[in-house]
Formats: C-alpha cells, structure tokens, sequence
C-alpha cells in the first residue's frame, strides 16, 4: 500500500477514529483542493482511494460550481445518497476535503455532525491551502448568475 507524502500517523488516527466513533460509517478519505490524497482510514486499497479521488474531486467542482452560480458561498458539504449508501463530502477551514462513505441505514444526522466537527478541528493535521486569487478578489469576470 502507497501513502501519501502528507500523510501522517495523526491524520490516520483521525480518521480511523471517525469511522470507528460513527455506527455505518466504512472509510473516510482526505483529498487536497485539487484532488490529491492526503490521507486514508484503514482498510482502503489503492484502488478504492484513487477512485473515490476521482469521484470526490468532480463532485467537489459541481458544488464550487453550484455555489457561484446561485451566489451562495463557498461549498462547506455536498451529499449522496444512493439505495444502499451515503457519500458526504465536507471542506475543512483550511481547504482540504474529507469524505465518508456509510452504510445505507446509518443515522444521517450522526454523520453530518460527525464530518463538519471532523472538518472544523483537522487543521493540526492538514496543510493549508489558499483560495485562488479570483475568489479572493471577488469572483469570476463574465459569469452569468441564476438569481432564483
């Protein structure tokens, strides 16, 4: 099994941790903004943390993408329910993105707390990354807004 350069034993024990304290939840991944895996919840193959990288880093850009076109913000969580499963996927403060995949008859509620809580306390483990400049700035030159 590879590791991530950035992983660390703290950021597996975090999230080994979350996926133990949460009934249903199966694995938890952290991405960088741009998709790169940081870190993993044991039991996840190589193969199942480059596919959910994938997966994750498409829905991250739908959500970025649904925010500044109802002008609603910055993306915090987008969620996936399946017939048999749930995919929620949670920015920290510092940029990086977690995502916990549970069981079909886990207790939602107990999983939204648990990734924002997760989400608002992961900086000690996690680099920080910066927001693009046209964010920053004030958003992006000739995007046209959907005003409900």
């Amino acid at each position: 099994m590879t590791h991530s350069a950035v992983a660390t034993d703290s950021l597996t024990a975090a999230l080994d941790g979350l996926v133990d304290r949460v009934p249903g939840a199966e694995v938890a991944v952290v991405l960088s903004p741009d998709g790169l895996l940081l870190g993993r919840s044991r039991h996840v193959e190589d193969q199942v943390a480059e596919q959910v990288s994938s997966l994750v880093s498409g829905l991250y850009a739908l959500g970025q993408a649904a925010g500044r076109v109802c002008l609603a913000g910055g993306l915090r969580q987008v969620v996936v329910q399946m017939s048999r499963s749930f995919v929620f996927v949670a920015t920290t403060r510092g940029g990086a993105i977690l995502t916990v995949r549970m069981g079909g008859d886990a207790d939602v509620g107990d999983m939204a707390y648990e990734v924002a809580l997760f989400a608002a306390q992961a900086e000690r483990a996690l680099p920080v990354y910066l927001e693009p400049a046209r964010t920053v700035t004030g958003g992006i030159s000739g995007a046209h807004h959907w005003r409900p």
